[in-house]
């Protein structure tokens, strides 16, 4: 009689590869079984009235009555008491005489907004406190009409 073709090596990776595949098998029904416990009311979760999530239903006692016009589901519109004034007032923190351009340190926000010397009204000086507009610039916020305060 012939001798076995099937070496030692070869029978190891041969069991190997059936236990892996037993395993496998075995992890799928453990997976299997335990989704049919769990089920949907597993999946559920509460938000309390702290807006924390909770896995306990909360008190029907506690519960209090909202108005639907009093839930506010886009930013409310201005009215004309609500806008802002345009006119803001601030300091020229920075002027460069040479180039024609500066900066005003909006008193209220502290911003430093861009200023042109086409956009004076009257003859400003680096640290003077002044009067404008603000308005979109080519790179940010701008300063137009400036005037003495």
């Amino acid at each position: 009689m012939g001798r076995s073709q099937e070496s030692f090596n070869k029978k190891e990776v041969r069991k190997k590869k059936e236990k892996k595949r037993q395993d496998k098998e075995k992890k799928r029904l453990a997976r299997k079984d335990s989704d049919k416990k769990g089920g949907l009311d597993s999946m559920i979760a509460y938000v309390d009235e702290n807006g924390m999530l909770t896995d306990t239903p909360p008190d029907p006692a506690t519960k209090t009555k909202t108005k639907i016009e009093d839930i506010e589901v886009s930013v409310p519109k201005m009215d004309d008491s609500m806008k802002p004034d345009p006119i803001r007032r601030g300091r020229l923190t920075f002027y460069n005489d040479s180039k024609g351009y500066g900066f005003i340190r909006d008193a209220v926000t502290q911003e430093s907004i861009f200023v042109h010397v086409n956009e004076f009204r009257d003859d400003i000086m680096e640290g003077n406190m002044v009067s404008f507009e603000v308005e979109k610039g080519l790179k940010g916020p701008a300063a137009v009409r400036v005037k003495l305060a």
